[in-house]
């Protein structure tokens, strides 16, 4: 059975860091690129990281960019996404996701087709 499962949210304060983690089971992790969404209240959920399985080539998005850094441990099977400088504006829940595709730099939740439930990251002014 294939899980994915995060940790490491909380409630912070505003300029204050975070480290969550995506464990995974069940899947060959190291073929899978490992992608980050979050989901703010009340809008969709959008890209925010995501890592190759072989040659770790790493993509941000813009928003977030010089402040998270996304990471894995083919050895442990898990990915991070290390969040550093944190604002309000990053309030949200953070998904991980697994895409199949080797090697793929897709950015469409519709191309990850294993999910984590989530785990909730507030960030308070």
């Amino acid at each position: 059975q294939i899980q994915l499962v995060e940790s490491g949210g909380g409630l912070v304060q505003v300029g204050e860091s975070l480290r969550l983690s995506c464990a995974t089971s069940g899947l060959v992790f190291g073929f899978y690129t490992m992608a980050w969404f979050r989901q703010a209240p009340g809008q969709d959920r959008t890209f925010v990281a995501l890592i190759t399985g072989r040659s770790n080539f790493s993509e941000i998005t813009d928003s977030v960019k010089g402040r998270f850094t996304i990471s894995r441990d083919n050895a442990r099977h898990t990915a991070y996404l290390q969040m550093n400088n944190l604002n309000p504006d990053d309030t949200a829940v953070y998904y991980c996701a697994a895409n199949p595709k080797l090697d793929s730099t897709s950015r469409s939740s519709h191309d990850y087709t294993r999910w984590g439930h989530g785990t909730q990251v507030t960030v308070s002014s």
